[in-house]
């Protein structure tokens, strides 16, 4: 066992960690350890895999069906990578996935960032009451960064009693055992570690829900303390893994199909500083970026005070990699920038923007913006709208400032009135939504090699898929067409759209929306 301890005066994180940990004291929350699960360790979760499966199986036989399971999940794609891993487990375990109104176990697996998914849950699990009256062997868990949070715990003790089992994110590998101890030992339990475990995805079972796209988480935690945010103490400290295992875990991916990788982290380009001698993220996105069989390769998220150059040089260089950069902002203002401890200013922003599009002309930007942080001017709020004139984002993730308990911010007296938020927030949409339509008029016309995805939501008939540069795309086929499986479509016949999903396509734009393209079919791609 490792510990990393935080120092006060932290030469990049000194404003937020400070006024975290004076907040974190107040509630006793502040010890911060890193562990690495041995084999031993996952020798023993194998043992009670073992047990609960033969246990499982028994009881299917009695009453004639099988264990079912349903996960909900809220928040990033570090919490839907949480929920195939879960997935996997409790497949291992032989249950099998089920609907939530008639299923043996439900998990809820939270995120803490918005406070809107903390109200989702709680509206849930108020709905979850009626389905435990009528099935009472009916497990309810909760687990995700939500359960990090101590009052959240409290809340679900005290006004929802007939959850059986909570734990943390970075208790996933322990499923089983925590599984075990509700069958076989105790009712209810409520077991969040206080440690950062460290299981590698290679360890636990994967059950991937995309058939083209693989989550391939390279790092976990953050070490940044915005004072909004209250991720590092929910996601724990930045650790990396090692590169030779997400290097494997990527080839095996390309052999068994998979054409596209996501990379993900709170903060992808500080992968490999926690380990002496690692490979950079640099190093590891060209790595990825030759792999056989692997088309595009993508990322998520970048942090800009460490987003390199040499990143930027290897998009522009390397074809497969996706010509797309997820730059958050967060505010157009030094004051609030530095408010929010995001040790970057405006113009370092700029510069790197600027970059892109001077090495990726074809690329796409698109970033993350707070509207109503405390303390935020008129003044301020103009800067932000003046920098997105400036670099005129493709899209744009747009929040209204959200308090979030036991945060700097949350504890800051200058809060902005909701009716200042609302109003400058209408304003920023209306700006960025003809930033994003003007950004998809310009390709109106190219032909683009599309990743299929599958059937559109809304309209069945119509294929959706993304260009190399992440831009959404629906588009239909033509009438009497050879399919990539052999088989022919007449006309007015029928077909699942899904079969084709990770096929890759030609296709003509020919029409533009705000957040979607509109295309048609030309050729398909081996």
């Amino acid at each position: 066992m490792f510990c990393t301890i935080v120092p006060q005066d932290s030469h990049s994180q000194n404003l937020g960690v400070s006024a975290m940990i004076s907040v974190l004291k107040e509630k006793e929350v502040y010890f911060l350890a890193t562990v690495v699960i041995r084999p031993e360790d996952l020798a023993v979760q194998k043992k009670f895999a073992e047990d609960l499966t033969l246990s499982y199986r028994e009881e299917t036989k009695r009453r004639g069906y099988e264990f079912t399971y349903n996960i909900r999940t809220y928040g990033c794609q570090l919490n839907e990578s949480d929920s195939e891993k879960l997935s996997g487990i409790l497949k291992s375990l032989s249950f099998v996935p089920g609907r939530t109104e008639d299923t043996d176990l439900v998990i809820y697996n939270t995120c803490s960032i918005r406070e809107n998914a903390r109200d989702r849950l709680f509206g849930n699990l108020g709905l979850v009451k009626a389905m435990k009256r009528k099935n009472p062997s009916l497990i309810v868990a909760v687990c995700g960064c939500m359960m990090k949070q101590n009052e959240n715990v409290e809340k679900i003790k005290k006004s929802y009693p007939f959850v059986d089992l909570i734990f943390g994110p970075q208790d996933i590998h322990r499923l089983p055992e925590l599984l075990f101890r509700i069958r076989f030992q105790q009712k209810k339990v409520y077991d969040v570690s206080q440690t950062d475990y460290i299981a590698d995805d290679l360890d636990l079972p994967i059950d991937r829900s995309r058939k083209f796209r693989a989550l391939v988480p390279i790092m976990y935690g953050c070490n940044n303390f915005c004072t909004y945010c209250i991720v590092p103490f929910t996601r724990g400290r930045e650790r990396s893994r090692p590169f030779d295992q997400i290097m494997k875990e990527i080839t095996g991916l390309s052999s068994e199909g998979y054409k596209e990788i996501l990379l993900l982290g709170q903060n992808v380009n500080s992968y490999g500083r926690d380990l002496e001698g690692m490979p950079d993220f640099a190093d590891l996105l060209e790595a990825c970026s030759k792999v056989s069989g692997i088309v595009r390769v993508r990322f998520m998220t970048s942090h800009p005070k460490d987003l390199s150059d040499r990143v930027i040089e290897i998009i522009a260089a390397n074809p497969t990699i996706e010509k797309h950069l997820h730059l958050p902002l967060q505010s157009g203002s030094d004051r609030i920038l530095t408010a929010m401890n995001r040790h970057y200013s405006r113009d370092q922003y700029l510069r790197t923007a600027r970059l892109f599009r001077n090495s990726v002309p074809q690329g796409t930007i698109s970033t993350d913006i707070i509207v109503g942080f405390p303390g935020e001017t008129e003044d301020d709020f103009e800067e932000t709208l003046s920098l997105m004139r400036e670099i005129r984002f493709d899209s744009a993730f747009t929040f209204q400032y959200s308090v979030r308990p036991g945060t700097p911010a949350a504890q800051m007296t200058d809060q902005i009135p909701q009716e200042v938020v609302t109003a400058r927030f209408s304003r920023l949409l209306e700006l960025q939504n003809g930033h994003c339509y003007e950004s998809n008029m310009q390709v109106v016309g190219t032909l683009e090699e599309i990743l299929i995805e599958g059937r559109s939501e809304t309209a069945p008939h119509i294929l959706s898929g993304r260009t190399g540069s992440n831009r959404l795309i629906n588009f239909t086929l033509p009438d009497n067409i050879d399919l990539p499986d052999g088989s022919h479509l007449e006309e007015g016949d029928t077909f699942n759209g899904d079969k084709l999903e990770g096929c890759l396509a030609q296709v003509r734009i020919t029409g533009a929306r705000p957040f979607s393209l509109e295309g048609r079919w030309e050729s398909w791609n081996s």
